[in-house]
């Protein structure tokens, strides 16, 4: 019987992971992990991103310990690891998701020289990067026409779980890191677990529940009535195929804005770093402005309200998303980059394509097809946290203010601002 290597990446499931039920159909199987000292040694290494990956990988190890399997763990190059496993368990076959950022790209690159016969599977997205182009251009610039193509096409069959995974005798498998061992840092206190069983906990829930009204709430600040799927996806824990063929048709459009962006990304393996698009001015340079947004003290309490819940939780409503990264880049005129790398250091879902390709949506650098469009914040917050509920949940100066009026605390009597502790707007939006 032939031994393969099945290597995770951004799949760390059992359930619809093509990659890792075409390795076990294949024979026996040797799953592995690689953390990668390239990647620790980056952005990537931040504590609500590891301490999610950590328990995502124990997860992986019980289950796939219940197909009579195990993850191995190794540390170092995953080229150079893949290499030296292969040289051990005789494996003459890698098989892996198929990932098109330029990270994943220059990774497989290497496998590939390592002389196996290396198997690429979908799974990353509902439809991989390059499946759908237009007829002339090698992607979609513009979602309208990408969604039809999207909704049209027709997508893999979901895959079944293997019925066992064969592990080679004598492996082995090496243990799981602590977070300690691999940051300083304190993770978000609220953060929620990682796993691809808290992640069809929630799926569950919330197909249960939310899901048949997500088109008239899923904008609602206060009501939080997402999925809150997004890290699950980020870290494959929950499969996009499969949540495409659950959801409902409102949020498989916002699959569709995900795979929307990984094509882009494929196409411009620049989008974290530079504009899609140029724009005809420079940005503003101000520090004080930037660490006010970067603390959630800007005197906008919508916008702070949002950058609060991403510290506390490690994670941020989607509309409030879209409200700070507008605040920053079109009221305070600061790169967005600047913000794309606070967000990095702090969401847990932070996936590089789906980030960068909506900084630069808001900015009017990336794929708008209306790049002068300003989100006014007082606006929002009247539109979509009309009682002011959400500001009060995380802004917590501000709780004891009734109604709208905690949107403008600047209104209040002189007497009543005395006693907040808040600041005053750095820049008040007309």
């Amino acid at each position: 019987m032939s031994t393969s290597i099945m290597l995770f990446t951004r799949d760390l499931r059992v359930r619809d992971n093509p990659a890792l039920a075409a390795a076990c159909e294949a024979g026996r199987v040797v799953p592995v992990f690689v953390f990668d000292e390239a990647i620790l040694g980056g952005p990537f290494a931040v504590p609500n991103r590891l301490r999610f990956l950590l328990e995502s990988l124990a997860d992986l190890r019980g289950s796939l310990r219940e197909l009579g399997g195990n993850l191995v763990v190794a540390h170092g190059d995953p080229v150079a690891e893949v290499g030296r496993l292969a040289e051990r368990t005789r494996a003459g076959t890698l098989f892996i998701a198929d990932e098109r950022s330029a990270f994943a790209t220059r990774r497989l690159a290497g496998l590939r020289r390592l002389g196996l016969d290396v198997s690429v599977h979908p799974g990353i997205t509902v439809v991989p990067p390059g499946d759908l182009t237009p007829a002339s251009g090698d992607h979609y610039r513009v979602f309208t026409p990408y969604w039809r193509a999207w909704e049209a096409a027709r997508w893999r069959p979901v895959a079944d779980v293997p019925e066992k995974v064969r592990l080679p005798s004598g492996v082995k498998v090496g243990s799981l890191p602590r977070l300690a061992d691999l940051t300083s840092g304190s993770p978000s206190p609220e953060l929620a677990p990682g796993g691809e069983g808290k992640g069809r906990e929630r799926l569950e829930a919330w197909l249960g529940q939310d899901a048949t009204a997500y088109d008239d709430v899923h904008d609602d600040l206060a009501a939080d009535r997402t999925s809150r799927l997004s890290a699950y996806l980020k870290f494959g824990c929950v499969s996009p195929r499969e949540l495409a063929e659950s959801g409902p048709d409102a949020f498989r459009r916002q699959l569709a804005w995900r795979d929307f962006h990984h094509q882009v990304a494929a196409a411009f393996p620049a989008l974290p770093k530079e504009d899609y698009r140029p724009r005809d001015q420079g940005w503003n340079d101000a520090e004080d402005a930037l660490a006010a947004w970067c603390d959630g003290m800007t005197g906008v309490p919508i916008v702070d309200a949002g950058m609060r819940q991403l510290h506390r939780e490690g994670f941020m409503h989607n509309r409030a998303r879209l409200i700070t990264a507008s605040y920053l880049t079109r009221h305070l005129g600061i790169d967005w980059r600047d913000g794309l790398r606070h967000f990095g250091d702090w969401l847990t879902d932070g996936d590089i394509a789906d980030n960068a390709g909506n900084w630069q949506w808001v900015a009017g650098t990336g794929n708008s097809t209306r790049p002068d469009q300003v989100m006014n914040p007082l606006r929002q917050a009247s539109r979509f946290d009309p009682s002011g509920d959400y500001v009060r949940r995380y802004v917590r100066e501000l709780a004891g203010i009734e109604g709208s009026r905690v949107h403008r605390p600047w209104t209040l009597p002189e007497a009543q601002r005395r006693t907040l502790d808040y600041p005053q707007p750095i820049l008040l939006p007309e």
